[in-house]
């Protein structure tokens, strides 16, 4: 760590002794300076985002460090991915950062150092502070109301008093500081709102009616139509939290879980339709409920429903918008449809069309070694309703890319008669059988048609659909 810590040091000293002979930078220069190293990297560049866009591939060095150079820009907040983790970062006018990042353990290994850093070293501590105190949440949510609100004021005192002292170490400057305040704010005011939804759930109480009648006056302070905060994640996760807490505000009686969702996110999309006047944060919130629903749905009728309700409020017509891709794929998955063609890999490496497999009536199913609980129990689920329905055969689709790592991992277990596979290409697959969760099965007839393209291997009546 010493020196890793020394390397940035250098490295920064670099980038300071090109800026040296010009100590006053010109007002109109916004040049930038952004670096660092990875320790056990995950692949070979970081990615540099502003508002979730890329707006550079920065490539490691053999040594796994990177550096880029911005001619020009602009002071705000931005961010840094070596995936699948990232962060923030945020830049005022002329600021040369190094950062240091070990991607086995991202964000506590995360410090700043150069011009910059002590802003930046803040929000990664408040970051950590907030992470700590929801891991101790759930026995919390358990708490009467009053030990609740407790024990959540006192979390945000103490906090509140670590910001203040820091605003005034630092003297940050104003449009920092909506990001800085707004970590401290949104992550209590979701506590707030998640409080009543878990309490409930895990003790059976019901809570509302015992809420004061100004318990939810934190939503006054809350700018709903800031821009600057439309991919902010404090934001997004206060916002996610805050539309569960009122669009399940009210009992659900004789009604499936399946329908009892689709009437729930049907209702935070009128939600957001009233509570957002921008019209570009207003499609971003549209996409995010219809995108985080259509991971979870499994019923066609109710995705039709759904994005029928969907396409009358964004006005985001884009016909590259995700969740216009999403429910086009759905209805080209309807029962009777032929299966979308696409290509899978067998154990010798020959790539096969999904229809020319297909010679009886299927099940297909998919798994993915990072998953090896859900690769053993789908594989033993099958197995046991194979014995019951030999008339179907049971493809299984690993969608990881490795070959020879697939191969390895099917030579640890005996499941005879599953025919198995692997994707060629995961995002083709995914795109066009619109496979977000893992735990989705397939099931066609013997011409390759399909009669149930939205079901789970889980699902207790699964073997329902057999026939």
């Amino acid at each position: 760590m010493h020196n890793l810590n020394v390397r940035l040091l250098f490295s920064f000293s670099l980038v300071f002794a090109l800026c040296s002979c010009d100590k006053k930078f010109k007002d109109d220069n916004f040049t930038a300076y952004f670096g660092g190293e990875v320790t056990n990297p995950t692949n070979r560049y970081v990615l540099f985002c502003k508002d979730s866009e890329v707006i550079d591939t920065i490539p490691l060095n053999e040594d796994n460090t990177f550096f880029k150079t911005f001619d020009s820009l602009a002071p705000g907040l931005y961010s840094f991915k070596h995936e699948p983790e990232y962060q923030y970062v945020y830049f005022d006018k002329n600021d040369s950062l190094m950062v240091r990042i070990n991607s086995q353990d991202f964000d506590e290994s995360i410090i700043f150092c150069g011009r910059g850093e002590e802003k930046n070293n803040f929000m990664m501590e408040l970051y950590l502070k907030n992470e700590d105190d929801k891991n101790k949440l759930f026995e919390v949510f358990d708490a009467d109301l009053q030990k609740f609100t407790r024990n959540i004021d006192s979390s945000y005192k103490s906090k509140e008093a670590f910001y203040n002292k820091k605003k005034e170490e630092i003297k940050w400057s104003e449009d920092f500081d909506k990001y800085a305040k707004a970590s401290l704010d949104f992550f209590h005011y979701s506590k707030k709102e998640i409080y009543p939804m878990v309490h409930e759930m895990r003790t059976g109480e019901n809570i509302d009616g015992k809420l004061p009648t100004d318990y939810y006056d934190f939503r006054n302070n809350v700018d709903f139509n800031n821009a600057a905060f439309t991919n902010f994640s404090p934001f997004v996760r206060y916002l996610s939290n805050m539309m569960n807490n009122v669009a399940t505000d009210k009992e659900f009686t004789n009604v499936s879980e399946i329908d009892k969702a689709l009437e729930i996110n049907i209702k935070k999309l009128n939600i957001a339709d009233t509570l957002f006047k921008n019209e570009k944060i207003k499609n971003i919130v549209l996409n995010n409920i219809a995108f985080t629903y259509l991971l979870e749905d499994q019923n066609i009728v109710n995705n039709k429903k759904f994005l029928d309700k969907y396409h009358a409020l964004s006005t985001d017509k884009d016909q590259h918008n995700e969740i216009v891709k999403i429910g086009n794929a759905i209805q080209s998955l309807k029962t009777g449809s032929d299966l979308p063609d696409i290509n899978l890999v067998d154990v010798d490496g020959k790539v096969q069309s999904i229809g020319s497999i297909i010679k009886k009536k299927t099940v297909v199913f998919f798994w993915t070694k990072n998953l090896e609980s859900h690769l053993v129990a789908s594989h033993k689920k099958v197995l046991e309703i194979q014995k019951k329905h030999p008339d179907y055969d049971f493809v299984a689709i690993c969608v990881d890319e490795n070959q020879d790592k697939w191969k390895a991992s099917l030579t640890n277990y005996k499941f005879k008669g599953i025919k198995e596979y692997r994707a060629e290409n995961f995002e083709d697959l995914k795109d066009k059988l619109v496979v977000n969760k893992i735990h989705r099965t397939i099931l066609t007839d013997s011409n390759g048609k399909i009669d149930n393209a939205f079901v789970s291997l889980f699902d207790s009546k699964f073997e329902e659909n057999l026939r």
